[in-house]
């Protein structure tokens, strides 16, 4: 008995000190997320061509919307081209994506992922851009978005996010995921840059100087989470991510559980997966060349994911609250009052993290479906070994 309390109460200590670190790093930044950053002047006064790259797989349903939508920038005519890379599209869809004034690169693989179909691209349109920026199949840029960004990179920047935001609030699911997206705008791109650390690339709305992306993306084998692989590559390499907050992209978010579940099994993969990969070389250059971005991305990728953290905080912690009132012995090794303030600085982190305009009825409605997301979270975690061997698509639709 004595023996399998010592193991339980080691598993204890351990899972308070991985859950306290994550809650007070996120507390850390959503506190460090009122300062604001001054940005500077724009340095330069320049357009340069950008190559706005839109890969998609079997994404008929959404992506002439789209088409039409990234030709309608402010940003002069002369300086941007749209180029549509289409995977397993339908022949009516290509026929209507061609009768546009953009271009149209037809890929086709036994195994599709986005860096095959961005790499592919970037061959066939050759070197006349200075701007590469990624989209999303789904995504739809604010008009004045791509001058956004040009003005980042005016101020001398290489690489830059900007602000993805919800197309769809139109279910709880959706309400959820654009809440999770809004946390992490917060957290790892604004707070992040407001210390001078680099923001937290998202896999689109993002742009990057196209000479350095297509030399970099060479060496990008991820099937699932591209942007991590690279992001990794960039943060080891002493390169700067600004984050642009008004520079915004509106995406479509989940609407369905099982969508849910498939896209966070890969994300999931993604993340374990790349802190596996760099936990050991990103404490060397911390270490040796003082490279805190590096590391600090490596820290973010070890988290689990905020549904997940509160989640197992809660749960503990009303386990601990219990056996205080059952057992006249505790047998948990930390007070149930030490993970009450666990959960209280987790929660106060989201709550300073999360934009007002989601204080309303309907979120908290949405937040009723928390304990289901929390459970395909939990099952998503189980089954994600082997989620990046595999293309795995989230499907995209027409959003009211």
């Amino acid at each position: 008995m004595e023996i399998l309390k010592i193991i339980i109460n080691s598993i204890e200590i351990f899972l308070y000190l991985y859950l306290g670190l994550t809650a007070i790093y996120l507390l850390f930044f959503a506190i460090a997320g009122f300062h604001t950053r001054k940005v500077k002047t724009e340095v330069l006064n320049a357009y340069r061509k950008v190559a706005v790259l839109i890969p998609g797989y079997k994404e008929d349903a959404v992506i002439l919307e789209v088409a039409r939508k990234a030709l309608e920038q402010d940003y002069p005519r002369d300086f941007f081209e749209v180029i549509i890379v289409a995977d397993s599209f339908s022949k009516k869809t290509l026929v209507e994506l061609k009768k546009m004034p953009l271009k149209v690169v037809e890929v086709n693989f036994d195994v599709s992922t986005k860096a095959k179909a961005l790499n592919k691209a970037m061959e066939t349109i050759g070197d006349d851009y200075d701007v590469a920026l990624i989209l999303d199949a789904d995504n739809i840029m604010e008009v004045n978005f791509i001058s956004k960004i040009n003005s980042a990179f005016n101020n001398g920047f290489l690489i830059v996010q900007g602000h993805r935001i919800a197309k769809n609030i139109n279910n709880s699911f959706a309400i959820l995921d654009a809440i999770s997206e809004e946390i992490n705008n917060y957290i790892f791109r604004k707070a992040h840059r407001s210390i001078g650390l680099s923001s937290a690339l998202i896999g689109s709305g993002m742009a990057f100087d196209y000479s350095l992306f297509k030399n970099s993306m060479k060496g990008i084998d991820a099937i699932g989470g591209f942007d991590k692989q690279l992001e990794m590559y960039y943060l080891k390499h002493n390169y700067k991510i600004e984050y642009v907050a008004d520079a915004i992209v509106k995406d479509e978010k989940v609407q369905k559980s099982e969508v849910f579940a498939n896209q966070r099994r890969r994300w999931l993969s993604a993340q374990f997966i790349y802190f596996g990969k760099n936990i050991g070389s990103a404490l060397v250059h911390l270490l040796t060349k003082g490279n805190i971005d590096y590391f600090d991305k490596v820290v973010q990728m070890g988290q689990l994911p905020r549904i997940i953290l509160l989640g197992l905080i809660g749960i503990i912690t009303i386990l601990s609250g219990v056996t205080n009132l059952i057992f006249t012995e505790n047998i948990f090794y930390i007070s149930f009052y030490e993970w009450l303030v666990m959960l209280f600085i987790i929660v106060l982190a989201l709550l300073l993290s999360v934009p007002k305009s989601f204080y309303n009825q309907k979120t908290f409605s949405a937040l009723l479906t928390l304990p289901k997301g929390f459970l395909l979270m939990f099952v998503s975690m189980l089954r994600f070994k082997g989620a990046n061997k595999k293309f795995i698509h989230t499907q995209h639709g027409k959003v009211e």
